[in-house]
């Protein structure tokens, strides 16, 4: 099973780099990022017709997260992370594909720091920890997949110094993701490429793509009978060069 989270920076500008992606990987299933649009938005038929089910959970204009399947309707187990009844960002769907539970994640950017936004972040990360436990609690194949915006270890970097008064690399937003870690989930991308230098992210800005300047932040994460099926993990590096392409590319595990 190839599982693959795959921020789109906008579903109606990036369907075209979408439906290609699907129809030449024909991964089984899809964590979406960042759709930026409405619920009724949501290009439900053209994924259908790509032979892919859906569910998705829309944001005028901002976030937005999706998980689609290959040959079927994801079911759909919980939209949004308990702990602030005022939290209205659509971050967070949860459903099962084949036995298998999988969530798609934005995590908040927390821009600037210090401030509320970063704040926000922080508390975010808790909840999403909270949630984490539970889901280990039911001793079941879980996949976390998305953009956590976390730059976790420094060879996660092009450098250090460009980023680290950025949001994604404070000590803070670093515990929070480890912390996570630490409640026994698996790093699967960190598992293949144990030395890092392994990007899923490239800005738009000052050539960054050119220059190979990318970092990592796209993470999947399994709970420990997923990872006892893990069989590989990577990027999918070649779409970010395409033709008005996201600013991430398809980062993706296979389990057995």
């Amino acid at each position: 099973m190839k599982i693959v989270s795959y921020n789109v920076n906008g579903i109606k500008a990036r369907l075209p780099r979408l439906l290609e992606y699907l129809a030449e990987q024909q991964p089984d299933v899809v964590c979406l990022q960042e759709l930026k649009s409405a619920d009724e938005g949501f290009p439900e038929q053209d994924i259908r017709d790509a032979g892919y089910g859906a569910v998705w959970h829309g944001q005028k204009s901002w976030n937005g997260v999706a998980v689609l399947a290959k040959g079927g309707d994801p079911v759909e187990r919980q939209r949004g992370l308990a702990g602030d009844p005022d939290d209205e960002h659509s971050r967070y769907l949860e459903a099962e594909v084949d036995g298998v539970v999988i969530a798609s994640i934005y995590l908040p950017n927390g821009n600037p720091v210090p401030g509320p936004k970063f704040d926000y972040k922080l508390r975010w990360i808790d909840r999403l920890a909270a949630r984490a436990r539970e889901l280990l609690a039911e001793e079941r194949p879980v996949v976390l997949a998305g953009d956590y915006n976390v730059i976790p270890n420094d060879d996660d970097v092009y450098s250090v110094r460009a980023m680290q008064s950025d949001a994604l690399m404070q000590p803070e937003s670093r515990q929070g993701y480890r912390a996570l870690l630490a409640q026994g989930w698996t790093d699967s991308l960190r598992t293949q490429y144990p030395r890092g230098g392994v990007w899923t992210f490239w800005d738009y800005q000052a050539g960054a793509w050119q220059r190979d300047a990318g970092f990592r932040i796209d993470h999947l994460l399994l709970s420990p009978i997923a990872a006892d099926r893990f069989h590989s993990a990577g990027v999918d590096k070649d779409y970010r060069a395409r033709e008005k392409a996201s600013d991430h590319a398809p980062t993706w595990v296979r389990l057995r």
